[in-house]
Parts: C-alpha cells; sequence; structure tokens
C-alpha cells in the first residue's frame, strides 16, 4: 500500500470527519493526477446531497408559503435523505476500493 492509495481513500473516507476541507487540500496540495482525479470525484460527491438539500429546502419552503402542503415538503427531503445515504455507502465502498487494489 503506498501513499497514493491513502490519500485517495483518505478523500472517500473523509466523509465521516471533514467532507469538504480534506478533498479540497488533497486536491490542491498533491501532484499525482491519480489522487487529485480520486479527491475531486470524493469533494463531488460530498457536495451531491448537501445542494440537493439546499434545492428541497428552497423549493419545499416556497411550495408552504405558496399555499401548499407540508406533505409537498416531506417527500422531496425523504429522497434527499436516501440520496445521502446512497453516497454515503459509495464513499465507503470507493475508499475500500482503492485501497483494495
Amino acid at each position: 500500500m503506498d501513499n497514493r492509495q491513502i490519500l485517495s481513500a483518505l478523500s472517500y473516507f473523509s466523509v465521516f470527519f471533514a467532507p469538504f476541507l480534506l478533498p479540497i487540500v488533497i486536491y490542491f496540495v498533491v501532484t499525482d493526477r491519480e489522487v487529485k482525479h480520486h479527491a475531486k470525484w470524493a469533494f463531488l460527491s460530498h457536495c451531491l446531497p448537501i445542494a440537493g438539500f439546499i434545492l428541497t429546502w428552497i423549493l419545499g419552503l416556497n411550495s408552504i408559503v405558496n399555499g401548499g402542503h407540508m406533505s409537498q415538503f416531506i417527500l422531496p427531503l425523504m429522497l434527499t435523505g436516501i440520496a445521502y445515504l446512497v453516497v454515503f455507502i459509495w464513499n465507503i465502498v470507493m475508499g475500500i476500493k482503492v485501497l483494495a487494489r
């Protein structure tokens, strides 16, 4: 196991302790192309659920303010939670896959 594998896996495993910070730091500090690739995908996968959550809140609150029901807000929020769980599991799988090579 070399440093490239460890840094690449840490980019994915950072979902546990520093979801945005560590992949960005690794991306800008490390010069290896493969590590940069994994850091970029880890960062994007960490941003995806947050972007969905923000969009859900904006659209959900807009529908409630305009006379909608709370049920219009719950379903997108649940789908965002499921997306976060899928991305969380994907980061763990990718981290293990990088370490196993």
